[in-house]
């Protein structure tokens, strides 16, 4: 069920279904927030009622792997080529019109797809934690710009990334242990960032170590949720979605590298993207560090027309700072 001020919507062609829901006038420019992992359309509530009540047609899709889209089998499904192909669906089930794209996360990469190989697609460019990699958004990549300072090479060879690496040697025992207990799971994901975890290793570090995300337990541990980031609704819906599809489809995204890789160097232009585009930077993101890292710099090069924006917060900037974020981007799109 949708709960107001949200309407639900859907597409569906002979390869996907996209189901989301929407907010504001039928008439108003598209603004289409895109979300990352392991998420809903739902997460941007607080987006949805800002933007709305501006006057955009706000649309929030569950993406493919999630909530009430496409759950396909194979790996190869999730590729960010095929997850491309969705949104451009989407869009032109929406009309076609030049969209405001506003991603978070592993949504980010293929949003910096549409950019750099549909530009006539959009209107202008949001993009949340997750930087462009013209060259592809693989582990190899994002490895390449770790802080080695932090991340001794010899300890951790890839440093935060260490998850991603896990995914790929165990992705069955990752989905498993997220879906042992489903509410546990969700409850101990989305909490509140400490601004004292900056300059420690993130806990994602060393996860094969420790046997995976939650060690030898295999499962998350109880405990209570965060009343500053789910609202008891959403938290409700998420577990229920999850208990649904499960985290095969989700944690498949990871999966793709070389897909990934072939379908950047297809993008015109060397992947150059000249959309107007705000980056926002997360203050205190352990793992998308683009504030002690290098992993912001390929972007930096590779984007004509950026701003950037850095919010204290934690990865879940939309939840942790919703305010500030509505507001970076009201601010944006006013001066420009």
């Amino acid at each position: 069920m949708v709960s107001a001020p949200f309407r639900a919507g859907g597409c569906e062609t002979p390869r996907h279904r996209t189901a989301w829901i929407e907010a504001g006038p039928l008439d108003g420019p598209l603004m289409i927030f895109v979300h990352g992992w392991p998420e809903l359309g739902i997460i941007w509530e607080h987006q949805l009622r800002h933007f709305a009540a501006a006057g955009w047609r706000c649309i929030a899709p569950d993406m493919r792997g999630y909530g009430g889209s496409s759950v396909p089998t194979r790996i190869g499904d999730y590729s960010i080529r095929e997850i491309t192909a969705d949104l451009i669906a989407l869009h032109d089930s929406l009309g076609g019109a030049p969209a405001l794209w506003v991603a978070h996360d592993w949504g980010c990469a293929p949003v910096w797809s549409i950019a750099a190989h549909h530009p006539d697609r959009c209107r202008r460019l949001v993009t949340i934690s997750v930087p462009y990699f013209a060259r592809g958004n693989t582990l190899d990549n994002v490895a390449a710009t770790v802080n080695r300072a932090l991340y001794p090479a010899e300890r951790y060879p890839v440093g935060q990334w260490d998850y991603w690496l896990y995914h790929l040697e165990h992705a069955g025992a990752a989905a498993a242990s997220l879906e042992a207990d489903v509410r546990a799971t969700i409850a101990a994901l989305y909490r509140r960032t400490s601004p004292d975890v900056v300059g420690k290793p993130s806990k994602f570090s060393d996860l094969r170590a420790r046997g995976g995300f939650f060690g030898a337990d295999r499962r998350a541990p109880t405990m209570p949720r965060d009343e500053t980031m789910l609202s008891e609704d959403t938290f409700e819906a998420f577990v229920a979605a999850f208990e649904r599809s499960g985290f095969h489809g989700a944690n498949a995204w990871y999966l793709n590298d070389a897909d990934n890789l072939a379908f950047a160097a297809e993008a015109p232009n060397f992947g150059r993207i000249d959309v107007a585009s705000l980056f926002i930077h997360a203050r205190w993101d352990t793992v998308c560090d683009t504030i002690h890292s290098a992993l912001a710099d390929p972007m930096r090069e590779d984007c004509t027309s950026l701003t950037e924006v850095t919010i204290d917060a934690g990865h879940m900037v939309l939840l942790e700072q919703p305010a500030a974020l509505n507001g970076a981007i009201d601010f944006w799109l006013n001066a420009n």
